[in-house]
């Protein structure tokens, strides 16, 4: 006693410590069979001192984080105590070519199919006046048995654990019922008038009046069980189902790999790369790990990965995702990243960690749920008496009773939010789109204004040649030829778009002698027998060329003048270019009714031409990237909800600080860990559809409450009044379940 005493005190003071160090763990949970389960489990765990714990039940996980004066062994051993096992996860292995069948699943399969078809002939017989020959009823006897003592062993366990432990879940209002009504079944039958041959059984949908020791309810107890069992198992396969989008994501990458050894090629397990290894990806093959292209040029298909359909161009120096495929030429890779560390890897965890994390309006459910039972237990001891009281007729008190125990199940509720988000967010990872966790969902709702980081996100973020002007007389071919070959001589960032603007357009470029850099103001050098000269170094141009140069700047392009043998013969337009789909997104963002605001650190001209070509009204240029905080914030302040949209170093606070960060995941990591969601494709047009599924998954979700609350509220009334048979009350709660599980379904449809 006083060993726990002392763990107690340590672990109170040592949350007690602003600085004390918190670790998280994962642990799978067994045994839970409803939503009180997990609330029985969270509670209990977050009564530790320093715990925090949240348990899902459709993912039948429980992610905690606790204070150093608490181990692992703890927190096990208190979900033991509580009635239910807890373990950790297994560590992924490499998945097998075709999976095993799940034993739980098949398990429950096999108790549904036994059960009804032995609790079918009860049914019918107990249904249908017509065929109730003699001694049916012991028959009905002989096949409902089995169904209430093995097919609702489950129910029974279950009740049993949780009475050990003093507390009540869904299973225990359905073990109370079934053994009730088939206790009442047994004393009719033997002790009463139902065992009498030529007994006949109407069937009623309401309760009524009749002499109890004639009345069995062996129909009721068996057919209740089935239905149930049906609709756990349609539940259990839902879930799977809702959870496959995660799965197929793991399952992306490639098994094995050819790794360069010594010149040659060693086909390994793609478990044994290491960062630095080379491997070959030939034709048709995935690409095994993150890394970068070293020989080799190719097109890849990413759409597993980002959702994109067209196919992306690689050459060698171009970085590469793991499990995208190679539909081209052959590559030889450089791995850069492996393992956990992988953009696949981290993206399944990012949507496992949304998968297992609560909205809000589920953890309402959550509390209701866990008070629901023992409310349930009362209102039916509740009804018994009333009935009986105002009728003096216990067979219909009873039946009455039963009907409250068995219709009021809490399922629907523990299942609204979890597998609806498992399916949005795992559509959202086919698509190219990882939410953070369920109280993003909850700031889609609400934003209004979305603040775009102009470079990498509205932009490309690299430079290229947009126009080409010359000089009367000049042609445009050689003015490329000749600029582009001086300039792929030097490193700045417009030289290189030069460069690259001229091999696109003109081909092979010719050598350069006597290259020189001019700091600040362009370069020279000799090309093709001329002397030539690229950038400011001309004191006089033509006033064709004075007007080309001065319509580029205005336009917030730079202009760069080329020529040679000292004669000015052109003018280069560079510019950081719009991405071609950016346009587009501002129109789907602002159809959603939102408010696009351009924010960037370069100057007013270039943002407010960038602006115009996409359509954005509001810009907000000159901004250091310290301060984009700040204007988020202000606009905060205005009254406004802010989405921001960033990719780089310097949008990572500003992402934080917005209602909603939205980061592009061809950006830095610092801020993809900033934002709430995670555009893997560097397409802006993403954003509008991040925002659509964050919203239709939040719909969906309060739908499903919706329809919960609503029928539990709507039908516990009724079954009290006497107005539902106990079968038709169990039918009902099991499509309850169901149908909240097929609505969240629906958002794999999403497009």
């Amino acid at each position: 006693m006083s060993s726990t005493t002392t763990t107690s005190t340590t672990a109170r003071t040592s949350i007690d410590t602003p600085d004390t160090p918190l670790s998280e763990v994962e642990l799978l949970i067994g045994g839970m069979t409803c939503a009180s389960c997990a609330a029985r489990v969270e509670k209990k765990l977050n009564r530790m001192d320093g715990v925090s714990a949240t348990v899902n039940y459709a993912t039948e996980k429980a992610r905690i984080t606790y204070p150093a004066g608490i181990g692992v062994a703890d927190l096990i051993d208190t979900v033991v105590k509580t009635g239910y096992t807890a373990e950790r996860p297994a560590p992924p292995q490499p998945e097998p070519e075709q999976a095993p069948r799940d034993p739980e699943l098949a398990t429950l399969r096999q108790r549904l199919i036994v059960s009804a078809l032995l609790a079918a002939p009860v049914v019918l017989l107990a249904m249908i006046p017509a065929l109730q020959f003699d001694n049916w009823q012991w028959l009905s006897l002989t096949l409902a048995a089995p169904v209430v003592v093995w097919g609702g062993l489950p129910f029974h366990k279950a009740a049993w654990t949780n009475a050990r432990h003093a507390a009540a879940t869904m299973d225990t209002l359905v073990s109370v019922g079934t053994l009730a009504a088939f206790g009442w079944s047994l004393w009719a039958l033997f002790f009463g008038h139902a065992g009498m041959p030529g007994m006949r059984h109407p069937f009623e949908l309401t309760v009524s009046r009749t002499d109890g020791a004639s009345m069995i309810y062996l129909e009721v107890a068996a057919g209740v069980i089935a239905f149930i069992l049906l609709g756990r198992y349609l539940e259990a396969r839902s879930k799977r189902r809702a959870g496959a989008a995660l799965r197929a994501l793991m399952e992306l990458g490639a098994k094995d790999v050819a790794v360069l050894r010594d010149g040659r090629e060693v086909r390994v397990p793609v478990t044994e790369l290491a960062v630095g290894d080379r491997f070959v990806v030939r034709p048709g093959e995935k690409i095994a790990t993150d890394g970068t292209v070293v020989e080799g040029a190719s097109a890849l298909d990413v759409s597993m990965l980002t959702g994109e359909s067209v196919p992306v161009d690689v050459t060698a120096g171009d970085a590469v995702a793991g499990a995208t495929v190679n539909a081209g030429g052959r590559l030889v890779v450089e791995a850069t990243r492996v393992g956990a560390d992988t953009q696949l890897a981290r993206m399944a965890r990012m949507v496992e960690e949304a998968q297992n994390g609560k909205a809000e309006v589920q953890r309402l459910a959550d509390r209701v749920a866990g008070i629901f039972v023992p409310v349930v237990l009362v209102l039916a001891t509740a009804t018994f008496g009333g009935w009986l009281g105002a009728t003096g007729d216990t067979a219909a008190a009873f039946t009455a009773a039963v009907a409250v125990l068995i219709i009021a199940c809490p399922c629907a509720l523990g299942l609204a939010t979890p597998t609806a988000l498992m399916v949005g967010t795992g559509r959202g990872a086919q698509l190219g789109i990882l939410i953070k966790g369920p109280e993003v969902l909850e700031s889609t709702r609400r934003v209004d204004t979305v603040v775009l980081d102009k470079t990498g996100t509205v932009t490309t973020g690299r430079m290229t040649l947009q126009e080409v002007y010359v000089a009367e007389g000049a042609d445009e071919r050689e003015v490329l030829r000749l600029a582009g070959a001086l300039e792929h001589a030097s490193e700045h960032p417009i030289a290189r778009a030069v460069a690259a603007g001229a091999e696109k357009r003109v081909g092979e470029l010719p050598a350069v002698e006597r290259f020189e850099n001019v700091p600040g103001r362009g370069a020279r050098g000799r090309v093709a027998g001329r002397e030539v000269a690229v950038g400011r170094l001309f004191e006089e141009l033509p006033e064709d060329l004075a007007r080309a140069r001065d319509k580029a700047e205005s336009s917030g392009r730079t202009a760069v003048v080329v020529g040679w043998d000292g004669v000015a013969r052109g003018v280069l337009a560079v510019a950081d270019a719009v991405k071609e789909t950016s346009a587009q997104a501002v129109r789907e963002l602002r159809a959603l009714g939102l408010t696009p605001v351009l924010l960037t650190g370069d100057n007013q001209r270039v943002a407010e031409a960038v602006a115009e070509t996409v359509g954005i009204d509001q810009v907000i240029a000159e901004v250091l990237p310290e301060d984009k905080v700040e204007v988020v914030r202000r606009l905060r302040a205005e009254g406004r909800t802010v989405a921001m949209v960033g990719d780089g170093v310097n949008d990572a606070a500003a992402l934080a600080t917005a209602d909603l960060g939205l980061a592009m995941g061809t950006g830095t990591d610092a801020a993809i860990e900033a934002g709430d969601l995670t555009l893997v494709r560097g397409d802006l047009r993403v954003a509008a559809d991040a925002i659509r599924l964050s919203r239709r998954t939040l719909a969906t979700i309060k739908g499903n409450l919706v329809w919960a609350f609503g029928y539990n509220v709507a039908a516990l009334p009724l079954a009290a009044a006497g107005l539902l048979n106990p079968m038709i009350a169990g039918a009902a709660m099991a499509l309850s379940s169901v149908f909240v599980v097929t609505n969240s379904l629906r958002l794999r449809a999403f497009r």
